[in-house]
């Protein structure tokens, strides 16, 4: 038997042509919170993201079709398997092809895990990190990047040797986006930070191990130019890394400001 609306036309209207001859470069949905794979030292997580899904507009169309993003994304999660730079190239081309455009871009902002164990008891817990995967294609041209938010801590050298005793620290964003070349592991890019700084920090500590942070700190300080250059440093050494920034950021213990330093290879 034939449904009532099964004989009426159903307009496509985002597909009608525009007369106002203005192409639109970024156009899609923000702000979707969808589940997310992710692989981190070896093992699968299963995190939440926040996507943000656009494709560029021609001048001469009306609109793009919102629901194929919403779409796209739900295959994405019935696949039993980590979102990298492989199939994330692959999903872009893909999505692109859904909403049949030349360029557009997939952004993911996620939560991920590392369990870190204390540096003297060994005591074991997980550290939350920020990640962030980009794709896009522009002008024929597709890029993957990864961009990771490491907390760690660092002690000011000036602040050692004026004082005759003690010296003023804080924590410290260090922030490393890089284009993937290559594979490229989540823990890798957090090892390039914390290992540059005055001491990385751990969630769960007994009193030997803050004594050794103290410490270790103490006899490592850094200035926020000496953190960003170490991190740089440790980038250029590596082949699967093409374009990147670093970028950190000290939440002054003395001050109400922030101080911050960036260096960006193109």
């Amino acid at each position: 038997m034939t449904h009532p609306n099964d004989a009426l036309p159903i307009p496509d209207t985002q597909s009608e042509r525009d007369e106002r001859h203005l192409a639109i470069q970024r156009v899609g949905v923000k702000g979707v919170r969808y589940p997310l794979k992710v692989r981190v030292a070896g093992q699968l997580q299963q995190t939440a993201a926040d996507w943000t899904l656009d494709v560029a507009l021609p001048a001469e169309k009306k609109g793009t079709h919102m629901s194929r993003f919403v779409a796209w994304l739900n295959d994405l999660d019935a696949k039993d398997e980590p979102l990298d730079a492989h199939s994330l190239r692959a999903g872009l081309q893909d999505m692109l092809q859904r909403l049949t455009a030349d360029e557009g871009r997939i952004e993911a902002a996620f939560t991920f895990f590392i369990k870190k164990r204390a540096p003297v008891s060994g005591v074991a817990s997980l550290l939350d990190y920020q990640g962030r995967w980009v794709a896009q294609r522009v002008a024929g041209r597709t890029q993957i990047w990864c961009e990771v938010a490491v907390p760690v801590k660092s002690l000011c050298p000036c602040s050692k040797e004026i004082s005759d005793y003690g010296a003023h620290n804080q924590r410290s964003q260090v922030t490393i986006r890089a284009e993937v070349l290559q594979s490229l592991a989540w823990e890798d890019l957090v090892r390039f930070a914390e290992e540059s700084a005055s001491s990385e920090i751990w969630p769960l500590l007994k009193r030997p191990d803050e004594k050794w942070i103290t410490e270790r700190a103490y006899e490592n300080p850094k200035f926020v130019e000496d953190l960003v250059r170490d991190v740089a440093l440790r980038l250029n050494a590596e082949a699967g890394i093409g374009a990147y920034s670093v970028e950190v950021e000290n939440f002054e213990s003395i001050h109400n400001h922030s101080a911050f330093a960036r260096i960006e290879r193109p």
